[in-house]
């Protein structure tokens, strides 16, 4: 691991306790009344298999200059496989996608991304649909943005965002 990793790392490793909260509860739902009565059940998964959810936060200020947007790394100079490379190949259920408040202290505003809904935008529209585009940082590390408002509405991209 390189050192951008470890200080990235711990940087957004303090949003974790909030993110958790916020995606929990997309997670949970009210048991119907047979399951409650009959099987001392109050609360379901949404889906009964494992999630995988991968977590951005980005760093103050981009949330009201790219409101619509998300960023997902494409490209490091180590030439190590990247997050959207793991996402296109079919890894993770879930993206929480957020942004830090000014003193990076909490997040501020966030989208919970159905990756399933993502790749299938990707495949079905890709290039010919989808407004997206690379941003290159003075370090080497490439990342691809995408508006989410250009995905289709089915399936719907967006599970839940804050308000």
């Amino acid at each position: 691991m390189t050192f951008h990793y470890d200080i990235n790392r711990q940087w957004s490793d303090r949003f974790l306790p909030q993110i958790k909260h916020i995606v929990g509860a997309h997670l949970l739902e009210a048991a119907p009344d047979p399951l409650d009565m009959l099987q001392a059940t109050d609360l379901l998964m949404l889906d009964a298999r494992d999630m995988r959810i991968a977590a951005r936060v980005r760093r103050p200020g981009y949330a009201s200059r790219y409101p619509h947007q998300i960023t997902i790394r494409s490209g490091v100079p180590s030439g190590a496989e990247t997050e959207l490379s793991k996402i296109v190949n079919g890894k993770g259920d879930w993206l929480f996608y957020g942004h830090s408040n000014a003193d990076q202290t909490a997040v501020e505003s966030w989208y919970l991304i159905d990756l399933n809904a993502f790749r299938a935008g990707l495949i079905r529209y890709g290039s010919k649909g989808l407004h997206w585009g690379t941003k290159c940082n003075p370090d080497g590390t490439r990342f691809t943005w995408f508006d989410i408002r250009s995905f289709p509405t089915d399936p719907p991209l967006v599970v839940a965002r804050s308000r």
